[in-house]
């Protein structure tokens, strides 16, 4: 006779952190690149709040610490090649979902993953911003909605999400339109790239050129990439070691000659950079190590859209309640708080619960949970 079980409910760490996906068939040097990606970003965030913050108090006066200057050379050790990586990820896998879906169906997806909370949270953040005027490091009126559709560089971290959704649409129109091989993608990449320094003003523009090559060279490597043979490479522990001063010598260039995205060397530098963290990736995949990482890759999108609202509500609660103005202390407590508080909220409040909407304008259904089956002896007479 078979008789259904009482199912196990996961504890609330499982639930808060949804460390089931540790569990799952995932490619997890993918999560392991997110997760080193919105670290980094997230350090970079996190550090100029308190830049701000402490310029702000030092102009009225204020006796706080400074922030030690080679804080920010690590931050800009990391700017050159930290969301460049985002968008050759997302250009591997793009074959994959257009073979699944018709060319309207992955833009109508992305439109849902990435324009919809865009304009979700980047009006929370800028009405937040206006509401609490001096408590934040940021001058906001009302002007500041009107960036949302042309200027988002002006509306701090937000600016990804548009300049992501906006790659891969004009690069899915190209493909399926024109149908351009590989190097001519490329070529159109590196066209837009050096011209993108020219419509800054209108950064909603200027982004998608600035990234398009980086999103063309992911979707273009994606055969050559997934073959035996490049796995097998990425992932030898002599690739890393042999990668790793050519990283620490275009970085030390780089921190030499400050460039910006837009030219020659800035491009070498972020192709190098996001190799080498990839080989990182590989490698730790096969090490199987700091599997945390994995937990926080799979929730970048959630952390990226949400860590600036935490980072200011920690920085304001230990600045101005507890009086705490140790740069360490606040780098090292924003940067954890800002990636452990967006995983929790997003899983305990948006998945199935009640706030679903800041994320996706159709509430999903709960997907049916099986219940285990247990086999019971039949009774003897």
């Amino acid at each position: 006779m078979i008789m259904n079980a009482p199912a196990t409910k996961p504890g609330f760490l499982n639930k808060a952190f949804n460390l089931s996906i540790l569990e799952k068939k995932r490619l997890a040097w993918v999560d392991y690149l997110k997760g080193i990606a919105i670290v980094l970003v997230v350090y970079r965030h996190v550090l100029i709040g308190i830049q701000r913050s402490v310029a702000t108090a030092l102009a009225h006066g204020a006796n706080v610490p400074a922030v030690p200057d080679y804080l920010e050379k690590a931050n800009m050790i990391f700017f050159s090649f930290r969301m460049p990586l985002f968008f050759i990820l997302s250009g591997i896998f793009i074959s994959g979902s257009l073979a699944k879906r018709t060319l309207k169906q992955v833009i109508g997806i992305k439109f849902e993953n990435l324009l919809y909370p865009y304009f979700i949270w980047v009006f929370l953040q800028v009405t937040f911003q206006i509401v609490l005027g001096a408590n934040t490091n940021s001058n906001r009126s009302l002007i500041d909605y009107t960036y949302i559709f042309y200027d988002p560089r002006r509306l701090d971290q937000f600016w990804y999400l548009p300049a992501l959704f906006n790659t891969t649409a004009i690069y899915l129109l190209v493909k399926t339109w024109l149908k351009p091989p590989f190097w001519a993608q490329l070529l159109l990449g590196a066209a837009l790239y050096f011209a993108s320094p020219w419509m800054h003003g209108i950064s909603m523009i200027s982004d998608w050129m600035e990234f398009y090559i980086f999103f063309a060279l992911g979707d273009g490597i994606t055969t050559f990439f997934f073959r035996d043979s490049t796995q097998r490479f990425l992932s030898n522990p002599w690739v890393l070691l042999a990668i790793a001063p050519i990283f620490f010598l275009t970085q030390v260039y780089y921190l030499a000659h400050i460039t910006e995205p837009g030219k020659a060397d800035f491009l070498l530098i972020a192709l190098i950079g996001c190799l080498s963290m990839f080989i990182l990736a590989f490698r730790m995949q096969s090490w199987d190590i700091l599997r945390f990482l994995r937990v926080i890759g799979y929730h970048s999108l959630y952390i990226y859209v949400t860590h600036v609202f935490v980072a200011a509500l920690i920085r304001l609660v230990l600045t101005r309640f507890l009086g705490i103005h140790n740069p360490f202390v606040l780098l090292f407590t924003g940067i954890v708080f800002s990636i452990v508080i967006p995983i929790i909220f997003y899983n305990l409040l948006v998945v199935n619960g009640p706030l679903w909407w800041m994320f996706s304008f159709r509430k999903e259904k709960p997907k049916p949970k099986p219940i285990p089956a247990t086999t019971i002896p039949a009774a003897t007479a």
